[in-house]
């Protein structure tokens, strides 16, 4: 029972946390909010399996974006022309495990 309680207030914790970086998104310039929600949903797919990690990832991707709105530059600027290897490397100088790490490592566990 407390540790349903728990979990319940942790969950919120995140879920207010979430919503800000949502609500911090939307203040970006329209290309800039739309190049993050594409690097996001990528970054949902292949990036980091745990909560702190994306939480670190987007929260300093939206600083990125925010300084490059400010300073009228391109989002490649930043990343160059392979966002996604751009993206790839902030995961693993994270030392997170991505979600195909997570899944490679499950079916190693699985099959003998």
């Amino acid at each position: 029972m407390v540790r349903g309680f728990i979990d319940r207030v942790v969950g919120l914790e995140e879920k207010r946390v979430w919503h800000e970086l949502e609500r911090r998104a939307k203040q970006l310039p329209d290309n800039y909010y739309q190049d993050y929600k594409v690097m996001q949903k990528y970054l949902f797919v292949t990036g980091p399996a745990d909560w702190n990690s994306q939480k670190f990832i987007f929260t300093n991707l939206l600083d990125l974006l925010k300084e490059l709105a400010s300073e009228g530059r391109k989002v490649t600027d930043m990343t160059g022309s392979d966002v996604a290897a751009f993206l790839d490397e902030l995961v693993i100088d994270l030392g997170s495990k991505s979600w195909q790490g997570q899944y490679r490592d499950k079916l190693n566990r699985k099959i003998k």
